[in-house]
């Protein structure tokens, strides 16, 4: 016996898929998303994927995300394929991807780091790696897992 997902296609907004299991209210959280806003919004957390296992989708209706918006996504699901919908059909597809230096999205785990200081400091990453996602400070040197990036939003 098959079973078959059953979700609605949206009509024009966004689709997020290929989060990894588990992190598609983070995903919600990074974007601000908090179901306040109108849009309708669909969460599918655990489905079977071949590419990874278990994935979550994320779907907003009446929304595109922004590139920025993009970069931010790839520090939690680093696999993430972006759709943008219009009239139920998908017009730009993209993959997340990590820029080499990320500013301002999340700050050091450090107290000791200038970025959380009162100084007017923007905190930097350098990426070490993408999968799993591994950040290096741009000040203190100080290395952030993605855990530790997940447990800031």
């Amino acid at each position: 016996m098959s079973e078959t997902l059953h979700v609605q296609k949206i009509r024009e907004g966004t689709v997020i898929d290929h989060i990894n299991a588990g992190c598609a209210l983070s995903v919600l959280r990074i974007l601000g998303i908090t179901g306040r806003e109108g849009n309708v919004v669909s969460i599918i957390m655990n489905v079977p994927s071949q590419r990874l296992g278990t994935k979550d989708i994320v779907k907003v209706e009446g929304r595109e995300l922004e590139h920025d918006e993009v970069d931010k996504i790839a520090l939690i699901a680093p696999k993430a394929t972006i759709n943008i919908i219009r009239n139920y059909l998908v017009v730009e597809k993209q993959k997340t991807k990590l820029p080499r230096l990320i500013r301002g999205i999340t700050r050091c785990g450090s107290v000791a780091c200038i970025s959380n200081s009162d100084e007017p400091v923007e905190a930097m990453f350098f990426v070490e790696s993408e999968d799993p996602v591994r950040l290096r400070c741009y000040y203190c040197n100080r290395f952030m897992e993605q855990e530790n990036v997940l447990g800031q939003f």
